[in-house]
């Protein structure tokens, strides 16, 4: 009787300890290293330029967009209200949309105190280098290959909807949607003119502004936004767009 009621306890916990990993986004190593940030092929907006050398330290980022169902535990665990569904509906792996940039900083600082470890979102700087590729980088004007069909959902295919996350190619890194699909919040806050003069070791962003960096175009805009150096500022103003998602860096003590 008692091995049986052993195995009862194994199996539930097991169980458990499943669903629990499946709640939580999966992250991907990003070796530090050196690359040259900005719209290297001159056709992009002025705030991309001009094209700089950055290095940064190493870092892990999350394969995918965090999802619907990711979300939704971290909303049951807290007891935070869910977002209003979009009218195309949802299912649980698509990625979240309709939170802004303190729901998805909340959403890290929790998932930090879950993992014992930092957690936040991405820099610029950082969102940049994954998305080339990091040091796997083939220089591709989009994340993972040159012609968007095959890595990303944008307004040529989309269907007015995003993708479930990976339902594209991957890039170098095995990182998926990093063009297309939703525009990704980022930690820094915005400044156009701020490559003028953008450090170049592991560079937070402007010191002033309202504005916080979106970067990877989306599932309703052209191709033009969803090049790996493509920026843009949006500010909080009470709206939630269907469109605005993200995805999460965790730094070890060691790294």
């Amino acid at each position: 009787m008692k091995n049986i009621t052993r195995l009862l306890c194994f199996t539930l916990l097991l169980i458990t300890s499943l669903s629990y990993g499946q709640n939580l986004p999966k992250f991907v190593h990003v070796q530090g290293g050196k690359f040259t940030m900005g719209d290297e092929r001159g056709l992009g907006n002025e705030d991309q330029r001009p094209t700089h050398e950055v290095s940064l330290k190493s870092f892990n980022i999350s394969q995918t967009e965090v999802t619907v169902a990711q979300y939704h535990y971290y909303c049951e665990d807290t007891g935070t209200a869910m977002p209003e569904a979009p009218s195309w509906g949802w299912q649980s792996n698509h990625p979240i949309v309709n939170v802004n940039w303190n729901d998805a900083v909340n959403y890290a600082n929790w998932l930090s105190s879950k993992l014992d470890q930092i957690v936040r979102l991405p820099y610029e700087a950082e969102w940049e280098y994954a998305a080339r590729g990091g040091g796997k980088s083939k220089g591709y004007k989009y994340s993972g290959a040159n012609n968007i069909a095959d890595v990303s959902c944008y307004d040529g295919n989309s269907e007015n909807k995003p993708n479930v996350v990976a339902g594209k190619k991957p890039n170098e890194l095995g990182l998926y949607d990093m063009s297309g699909n939703v525009f990704e919040w980022c930690m820094d806050k915005y400044g156009g003119d701020y490559y003028a003069n953008n450090p170049k070791n592991n560079p937070k962003g402007a010191t002033k502004g309202d504005a916080r960096v979106i970067r990877g175009g989306g599932w309703h805009l052209n191709a033009t936004f969803c090049n790996v150096a493509f920026r843009y500022g949006s500010t909080f103003n009470g709206e939630l767009y269907d469109y605005f998602g993200f995805r999460v860096v965790s730094i070890n003590d060691k790294q």
